[in-house]
């Protein structure tokens, strides 16, 4: 069993963390000011990022998530990620840098999948070019969103027209100025089965009848971009913006959430390693009775359990994303469900202990360890919380197990 990577996949990681070392790392305090300058309004786009953007795309380091070379980069998602993995070290501009930032990935798939010609020229392509961003309007506040066939918007035809009535929340990057696409997730056929009810529809932001309602805080933090309540007031756009066929809106979610979470959970494993490397220095340079820190029987063994739990969670979504690769996402549902639970997990602990090792600073903006907890832990409810996704790794199990007794 080899698990080194190919050729091809290391050549793109040195490209890659060379843009780190070299742009993305000393930006991080330019990026800090610019938003603090701007009195951290999540609407805003500073300077620094359209500068990181430029030089990533002159460094043909872009849109590596999509694997339709047509479209994107061409890498297998085995061999995107790693590449995820990096990015996620400073998932605060990485991301957005090389045009591989939730939720415009999901919705750059989906466009590039199920969209139609007309479709992928007015917003496919703005937004593999950076131009625009876009959110992904599912969650409702009013109903149990873990389960999608709870959802409640109506999308109802009228003429040639379809009109839109319902709220959504966490709709994730609506606040940006930059913002000019919600996809909306929504029932049609409420007569229909229960995966079979719901569509999806592209609705513009500057639609009469969308009103962004607030900006959610996640742990007290209002990140750029925002995750907002969307209110749809009899918001009327033409037939034509429907995604894919009437009723698939379900098994579009699916197509979309698989590769999704494995980019969240590599990103995921670049944080934890961002975390990793802080609480390994601050254990060399402090002392505490009598000796460093790095010399302490507990901070050894914290240090140790991070480095297994670190690899384990690795080896797990690589796996994932190999399935991918050679079954599909269909194929590979079960570990898909096991890595969204296991990363995020792990990557808590590890920052966690990291947060305990620098004890006040940990929890102060000097480091970034209580941001990065902040998103690690919502990461265990997006895309699904932990108890949907064991429910269905414990169905499969005790499949193999029926008719036994």
């Amino acid at each position: 069993m080899d698990f080194a990577f190919s050729e091809r996949t290391e050549e793109w990681r040195q490209r890659l963390q060379a843009f780190m070392d070299e742009h993305v790392t000393p930006a991080e305090p330019v990026y800090q000011s610019q938003m603090a300058e701007a009195g951290h309004d999540p609407a805003f786009t500073p300077r620094i990022i359209e500068e990181l953007k430029a030089e990533a795309r002159r460094r043909g380091l872009w849109n590596l998530f999509l694997p339709d070379g047509n479209w994107g980069a061409g890498l297998s998602v085995l061999e995107y990620a790693p590449l995820a993995e990096i990015t996620g070290r400073s998932p605060w501009i990485a991301p957005e840098a090389t045009n591989c930032a939730a939720p415009d990935t999901g919705n750059m798939e989906i466009l590039a999948e199920f969209g139609t010609p007309e479709q992928q020229q007015q917003w496919l392509v703005p937004l593999l070019d950076g131009e625009i961003r876009s959110c992904f309007s599912m969650t409702e506040p009013d109903v149990a969103s873990s389960d999608a066939t709870n959802i409640s918007c109506r999308i109802e035809q009228d003429g040639d027209d379809f009109v839109i009535t319902g709220r959504k929340w966490w709709s994730t990057g609506a606040v940006s100025s930059r913002c000019k696409l919600a996809i909306v997730m929504g029932v049609t056929n409420p007569d229909a089965d229960s995966y079979h009810r719901q569509s999806m529809v592209l609705v513009p932001l500057d639609t009469p009848g969308v009103e962004i309602v607030r900006n959610l805080s996640v742990f007290g933090y209002r990140e750029r971009g925002g995750h907002a309540e969307i209110l749809f007031d009899g918001a009327r756009v033409p037939k034509s913006n429907l995604l894919g066929e009437e009723g698939s809106g379900f098994a579009i979610a699916q197509a979309r959430l698989g590769p999704g979470r494995i980019h969240h959970c590599m990103r995921l494993i670049g944080m934890a390693e961002r975390a990793f490397d802080i609480m390994c220095e601050r254990a060399q340079q402090r002392v505490a009775f009598g000796k460093p820190l790095a010399e302490q029987g507990v901070i050894q063994n914290w240090i140790a359990e991070s480095r297994i739990k670190i690899e384990q969670a690795r080896l797990m979504v690589l796996k994932a994303a190999w399935l991918i690769d050679t079954v599909g996402v269909k194929g590979a549902r079960i570990e898909i469900s096991a890595i969204k639970v296991a990363v995020p997990e792990m990557a808590i602990w590890v920052i966690d202990r990291g947060i305990q090792v620098l004890g006040g600073a940990g929890v102060s903006d000097d480091f970034p360890l209580a941001s990065l907890y902040a998103h690690a832990r919502t990461l265990q409810i997006a895309d699904g919380p932990d108890e949907v996704h064991k429910r269905s790794v414990a169905k499969r199990e005790l499949r193999r197990y029926a008719g036994s007794q």
